[in-house]
């Protein structure tokens, strides 16, 4: 286990101690805090050398924009693709000022090209549109992150909740039509890979909305139902403190994989974060996880 909120002030850390334990008895209001803690930290930290270019349209559709920076020096760079979560019917690649903005600065910083991509949500868009608003992004990027200073042949998409069932069902899903194509690896933090409405899921109400009301459908529609036959490579990184039974389906991703690969993937579990600060103390000054997935996006396996 790795991880403290090692960047924040003794009362902030005293704070995310508290909250962890009882994260699930209200998840937006303590995101809300993990916001506020990180957002003067996060304004503070280095930032990469060139401007984020922001909502560059990919498709024809409002919410089918990105964000990206590419470092000025930058020839042949890695592509890391960010894609947030928010339960399938909300959030923003700018949750606030500082978030998901930290993901471009921090991973520019390391020497890559770095995108944050918006997708429509439910109920507009429904199963497998999140997955396609992906492949309409990573399309965009194909076709023109050379030009910019990136490698099209080596983009890693990383899914954060939601997000990385978008990402889940891009690389596994083959009714989703994808399977990866063009993806060197993926990483998916806090990933919602078995779909489930259950009475234990408090965003089961974004599930019936992305993936539709029928539970017979679920199964066949969950990633991981499907991820035995890939060789993508892939990461898995959970918080100690994580919306329920995200941990536990990361559990059986990786089991999964491990069990079809004859080996592990690499799997971190931060220790004293919660579902939102896994992403939101990325470039605060504590590194392990960035640093991890960073040496995925070089070297994926």
């Amino acid at each position: 286990m790795i991880g403290s909120h090692a960047a924040l002030d003794p009362a902030a850390r005293r704070l995310m101690a508290e909250i962890g334990p009882v994260w699930a008895n209200d998840i937006q209001g303590h995101r809300d805090l993990v916001l506020r803690a990180y957002g003067p930290v996060l304004a503070r930290a280095p930032r990469a050398g060139a401007a984020i270019m922001r909502d560059i349209a990919y498709g024809a559709e409002p919410r089918q924009r990105l964000d990206y920076i590419v470092p000025a020096d930058a020839r042949g760079a890695p592509v890391v693709l960010f894609v947030h979560g928010g339960a399938f019917v909300r959030g923003d690649k700018r949750l606030s000022e500082e978030v998901y903005d930290n993901v471009l600065f921090w991973f520019a910083r390391q020497g890559f090209a770095a995108v944050n991509v918006e997708y429509r949500l439910a109920p507009a868009s429904v199963w497998p549109g999140g997955a396609d608003d992906l492949g309409l992004a990573i399309a965009w990027v194909r076709a023109n992150i050379a030009g910019l200073g990136g490698n099209p042949e080596a983009i890693v998409a990383i899914g954060h909740s939601a997000g990385a069932t978008h990402v889940g069902t891009y690389a596994y899903d083959p009714a989703a039509g994808y399977l990866g194509r063009d993806l060197s690896g993926i990483v998916l933090l806090s990933p919602r890979v078995r779909i489930d409405a259950s009475k234990e899921n408090p965003n089961a109400a974004g599930v019936i909305a992305y993936f539709g009301d029928d539970p017979a459908t679920y199964a066949v529609r969950s990633p991981v139902t499907h991820a035995a036959a890939s060789t993508l490579p892939a990461m898995i990184a959970i918080a100690e403190y994580e919306n329920p039974l995200l941990d536990v389906y990361a559990l059986e991703l990786a089991y999964v994989l491990a069990r079809a690969r004859g080996r592990a993937a690499p799997f971190i579990r931060l220790a004293g974060h919660n579902h939102m600060s896994l992403v939101a103390h990325l470039n605060s000054g504590e590194a392990e996880l960035g640093e991890a997935i960073a040496d995925f996006v070089r070297r994926p396996a």
